[in-house]
């Protein structure tokens, strides 16, 4: 009898090819750091940008990433 395996990972879409809903949203408990705001922006990891999140997350906070997610 072969087993299944309990979870997929996250990078897999489901079945239609829409990731889930549950894996978009970071979660409120999170801090977000400067290499997720960079990222969440669409943004290359340069220093020039992770400079940039990191004056974003100074002035606003983790609303500065929730602006850029679902």
């Amino acid at each position: 009898m072969s087993e299944q395996p309990e979870s997929l990972s996250v990078s897999e879409p489901d079945v239609q090819g829409v990731t889930p809903d549950r894996l978009l949203h970071t979660g409120g408990n999170d801090q977000p750091t400067a290499e997720d705001l960079v990222l969440a922006s669409g943004r290359d990891l340069t220093p020039g940008n992770l400079e940039w999140a990191k004056r974003r997350l100074a002035e606003e906070g983790r609303s500065a990433i929730d602006k850029r997610l679902p």
